[in-house]
């Protein structure tokens, strides 16, 4: 069975990427299970250039098809930060926790009516090749910051916990979501639904 790696450290997205990859006849394997401990710089000005630089990176490193993402929130009253640097928006030397993430939003934002506290949480995957070619697919999810956060979390994901979908009536979070809302709306499984067939194409033949 041919194998695709699935280059996070991020333990929420490997959960999630694996079980949206699942259903196809691939063994899918961690850079734990590999013990690859290298990264590479994220220094790209887009979440395409980070995307692709680490796929690429990884693919390199193992000799295998790597799967890769980068992505993050873009606030509209904030002028669409943290973007890029959604992990490093408040530490520059260090990533920040999920909760100083989830606190400092809120501060940023305290007195924001509602209707102006609009986000949006873009996703862009990355599937490389060992030979440097590689494709992405991009998506991306609108919601509202709630006034207070969901008391659920979900870890390595702290904008699940504070961006709400109106027509929903709950916050995005999959653990709160049914299995056909979690069909319709998660913007990491469409992306990964755009680049399925090109991973047919090159593993299960």
């Amino acid at each position: 069975m041919k194998k695709l790696l699935i280059a996070t450290t991020n333990s929420g997205k490997l959960e999630e990427i694996t079980r949206f990859l699942r259903d196809l006849p691939i063994e899918l394997v961690s850079l734990r299970d590999l013990n690859i401990n290298n990264h590479p710089e994220e220094n790209g000005k887009t979440f395409e250039e980070n995307a692709i630089l680490k796929a690429t990176f990884y693919a390199e490193k193992s000799g295998l098809p790597t799967i890769a993402d980068d992505g993050g929130a873009e606030i509209d009253a904030l002028g669409g930060e943290p973007g890029v640097k959604t992990r490093r928006w408040i530490h520059s030397d260090h990533d920040s926790t999920d909760e100083e993430i989830i606190a400092n939003v809120l501060e940023r934002l305290k007195g924001v009516p509602l209707q102006n506290r609009g986000m949006q949480l873009r996703e862009v995957i990355a599937l490389a090749l060992p030979s440097g070619k590689y494709y992405t697919a991009t998506e991306k999810i609108r919601g509202v910051i709630a006034v207070k956060p969901s008391p659920q979390r979900h870890s390595g994901f702290p904008f699940r916990s504070l961006m709400y979908i109106p027509e929903l009536g709950k916050f995005y979070n999959h653990d709160l979501m049914t299995a056909e809302e979690n069909e319709q709306y998660n913007h990491r499984k469409r992306a990964l639904e755009e680049l399925k067939p090109i991973i047919k194409s090159i593993l299960t033949i």
